[in-house]
């Protein structure tokens, strides 16, 4: 027999599997389950977005594209940045369209880590960061946010981080699972942090448009930080398209010409009919966003006017669409909080412990969800509350 441990390479088996999906596959034999735990709108794509990729299938335009991306879609892009959070690329040679936004964090890893090169993660962040670290061969070196900053990464935390093999500081804002955000100020102390050295910052910006009472400020709109900036972004949150699988890649024409490079090897071109799709959600769907954020605003406000008066504590999100409560009072870990409320209760929340240090303690609810499903989801963990106390 064929022994698979020697076969398979010791850095994947050393990976454990995400805490999040062994929710979702206990979820999935649960019939009268609400889910607060996949981080997906619950809107359907606007249908003026659907239609475009609909006309394009029609049309028959369903062979490959150019290896970056159709140049009307990195055109599209370059107006939208620009008019939207005033970033400035190149749609030539500065933009890359990928299979989604976390192809572009892969890529941008692998062309610029080495074996040893360490990345800063600021934590609780998102599943995917640590693993494709280490899938580059490199080492995560995870900080932890604290709530009493609300989850934001400070200068202080930032240069005990530094070491001689930094490589680069991966920004996870507006941050999932948190809520939190960076603003400029916090930005403009990260960057005199960083002067004077090589180290790249690579922006995880997919929930820049949903933010809530400030305008999100990404680290390239700073002069000082620019030109060491790589941005992902994408569409699957702004403009409820998770399963067109589309993304983009921006930044210094150096390295996003190694990342097309990587990107013609091993994926050749993004999906065609999501890249017309994706024009027109650009070119036309400022309105889906702002009725779609409004929506967020008025369920994460009640979601965490019902926690609160729960006796959960919970930081008020400012970003993204999940809320992070506190349920230390408890006296249940995150893993057994989540499995009991699902188990006792039918409502799927995540474990903070999935999300790296800092996480343990408290859980992640997304609530991109019905009124009706985050009302029944309060109604329940009420009940779910006070059998604890028993």
């Amino acid at each position: 027999m064929i022994d698979y441990t020697s076969v398979l390479a010791g850095t994947i088996q050393a990976i454990p599997p995400s805490g999040i999906r062994k929710f979702f596959d206990l979820l999935s034999g649960m019939n009268d389950a609400i889910s607060l735990g996949i981080g997906e709108p619950d809107y359907p794509t606007p249908y003026h977005i659907r239609d475009a990729g609909i006309w394009a299938l029609e049309k028959g335009y369903t062979k490959y594209t150019p290896n970056a991306g159709l140049s009307d879609l990195r055109r599209a892009i370059q107006t939208y940045l620009k008019r939207r959070f005033d970033l400035n690329y190149a749609w030539d040679s500065q933009i890359l369209v990928t299979v989604g936004g976390s192809e572009g964090i892969d890529l941008a890893l692998r062309v610029m880590v080495e074996p040893g090169d360490e990345v800063i993660i600021p934590t609780p962040s998102f599943v995917c960061y640590a693993p494709l670290v280490s899938m580059a061969r490199g080492v995560p070196v995870q900080v932890e946010t604290k709530v009493e900053n609300n989850f934001r990464l400070t200068a202080q935390e930032l240069r005990a981080a530094i070491t001689p093999k930094t490589k680069v500081l991966l920004l996870p804002y507006p941050n999932n699972p948190t809520g939190g955000i960076m603003g400029r100020e916090e930005l403009e102390a990260v960057a005199e942090v960083l002067q004077g050295t090589d180290i790249m910052v690579l922006s995880d910006e997919i929930y820049a448009e949903l933010t809530y009472g400030r305008h999100h400020v990404s680290p390239a709109n700073l002069p000082d930080l620019y030109e060491r900036t790589i941005v992902v972004n994408g569409f699957s949150k702004a403009y409820s398209m998770t399963g067109w699988r589309l993304g983009y890649l921006c930044g210094p024409k150096e390295i996003i010409g190694q990342a097309i490079k990587l990107h013609q090897y091993g994926i050749m071109s993004a999906p065609t009919n999501s890249q017309y799709a994706a024009i027109e959600a650009l070119n036309e769907g400022d309105n889906d966003i702002a009725v779609m954020r409004e929506d967020y605003d008025g369920r994460r406000r009640y979601l965490l006017a019902g926690f609160r008066r729960l006796g959960l504590d919970c930081f008020e999100a400012e970003g993204a669409f999940y809320l992070f409560p506190c349920i230390r009072s408890t006296g249940l870990t995150s893993d057994e909080f989540c499995a009991r409320f699902l188990q006792e209760q039918r409502v799927a929340v995540i474990p903070g412990s999935a999300f790296g240090p800092g996480g343990e303690g408290f859980v992640r609810a997304c609530y991109a969800a019905s009124m009706h499903d985050l009302s029944e989801a309060l109604h329940r963990l009420e009940q779910f509350l006070a059998d604890l106390k028993k």
